[in-house]
């Protein structure tokens, strides 16, 4: 960790000898540690310290954008330069209306130094403990437990200098026997918050209640999908249909749909950057303070996350959600809640007479369909018959091909707990979801295993 007044002070000093018109820069440094495991071994113990430095500049609506990883004044300088000669020689953006002033951000605490010291010694002890757990009961682990320490700077011509540190811990277990699976997860800024044993032990159960599972042929049934498997659907919908992007090309389930009824009354779908009880971060890779953006509020379709151009593009404001300079995405939500229900998880299965309980999705497709949101995936690692409100067997694996937005337009009840979910993007968000209670979800196939 380099500490926020010495790379607040370097990039100053590099944007100050600019010859650009406005001028950018966006520092990110990590040190992560990873142990993975498998067959109820550490395979893998790996430690990263890297760092990359990003220069976004305008000359005119001319932009360059050119990244580094050598954190040297005079590499800076000379990387500032290859983004001007960019700048130069590309085509006018007419969308380009400028950058981000200073903005006064939300002081949220990231940085926990209990996640920032574990060492691998300490990560290989709580995996041990995971695969003691599992060899007990004859069964197998596999997974992997990573922690890290980041810091993000970002400095601008205007004024703008924003920097926070952040710490995150993140863990997933597969339990294995011949022929069943089970899983379980957590991520959380504070590695104290997550609860190992518990962990080991649910996913422990899942693989000992899924064994010898039986054949469910394919239909429409009663679900209760568990949060992982809602997050899972919500990764690939944030990607797909909660962008401005894809909004105004109306190839979003939102287009056109302001105020109209898109889902259930009961769902609550949003975006917010400066809730603790999440992953919190305060502010976007532009320099703008994130702000709550609902994309369905009780039912009622809303609007979608904007960046700078796709705001000026559409004559509103940024939202906070600009992405890496130089990406392809567009803006991205990375906190993403689904707003809870009251009932108690033990009564939301309870209430199911027949249905199918998904622990999680894999090997998801999005883009089958966007504007209906529909979608095609495998369940995995825990997929079991409910009769009169208890789990019965294990089943064998289906494969599902379902519109998000049919299925989240027939929730019949919605968990009161909810699980914050790892992501690809972990660091600097996750996605806080509860359980739900749906009717009719469409299984279009089935497996061997």
């Amino acid at each position: 960790m380099i500490g926020k007044e010495r790379i607040i002070k370097l990039l100053k000093s590099v944007v100050t000898e600019s010859k650009a018109d406005t001028t950018e820069i966006l520092f990110m440094g990590h040190d992560s540690g990873v142990t993975s495991y498998a067959n109820s071994r550490i395979h893998q113990n790996v430690t990263e310290s890297d760092s990359r430095v990003v220069f976004r500049v305008s000359i005119g609506k001319k932009v360059g954008t050119v990244s580094t990883n050598i954190l040297e004044k005079d590499a800076l300088l000379k990387s500032l330069g290859s983004a001007i000669e960019v700048a130069r020689h590309s085509r006018p953006n007419r969308y380009f209306k400028g950058i981000a002033g200073k903005s006064k951000i939300k002081a949220i605490k990231t940085y926990f130094e209990s996640t920032a010291k574990v060492t691998p010694a300490a990560r290989a002890g709580i995996v041990g403990k995971i695969c003691t757990a599992a060899s007990r009961k004859g069964l197998i682990a596999s997974g992997a437990f990573s922690t890290s320490k980041t810091e993000i700077a970002f400095v601008n011509s205007r004024g703008s200098a924003l920097y926070q540190p952040l710490t995150s811990a993140a863990v997933n277990i597969v339990i294995s026997s011949d022929n069943s699976s089970g899983y379980a997860q957590a991520v959380s800024r504070r590695v104290e918050k997550i609860d190992f044993g518990s962990l080991t032990k649910k996913a422990v159960e899942k693989c000992l209640v899924s064994k010898n599972p039986i054949v469910m042929e394919p239909g429409k049934y009663d679900v209760l999908l568990e949060p992982m498997a809602v997050a899972n659907l919500l990764e690939w919908l944030a990607f797909i249909g909660l962008g401005a992007t894809s909004y105004h090309e109306k190839t979003s389930f939102l287009s056109g749909k302001l105020n109209k009824k898109v889902m259930a009354p009961s769902v609550t779908l949003y975006d917010d950057g400066l809730d603790g009880s999440g992953v919190a971060f305060p502010f976007d890779f532009e320099g703008v303070p994130k702000n709550r953006v609902y994309f369905v509020k009780k039912g009622l379709g809303g609007r979608p996350v904007y960046d700078l151009q796709t705001a000026a593009k559409n004559k509103t404001k940024s939202t906070g959600h600009g992405m890496i300079f130089g990406g392809s995405s567009g803006p991205t939500p990375l906190n993403i809640f689904m707003q809870p229900g009251k009932t108690p998880f033990t009564k939301v299965i309870g209430q199911i007479e027949r249905g199918i309980l998904v622990t999680r999705f894999h090997y998801i497709n999005g883009l089958l369909d966007t504007p209906r949101a529909l979608m095609t995936g495998m369940t995995r690692d825990g997929t079991f018959l409910i009769e009169h409100g208890r789990v019965v067997s294990g089943l064998k694996n289906l494969r599902f091909t379902e519109s998000v937005t049919r299925a989240f337009s027939n929730i019949q009840a919605i968990s009161r707990e909810t699980d914050l979910c790892d992501t690809w993007w972990s660091d600097i968000g996750c996605i806080s979801v509860p359980a739900l209670h749906i009717k009719d979800f469409n299984f279009s196939g089935k497996t061997e295993f």
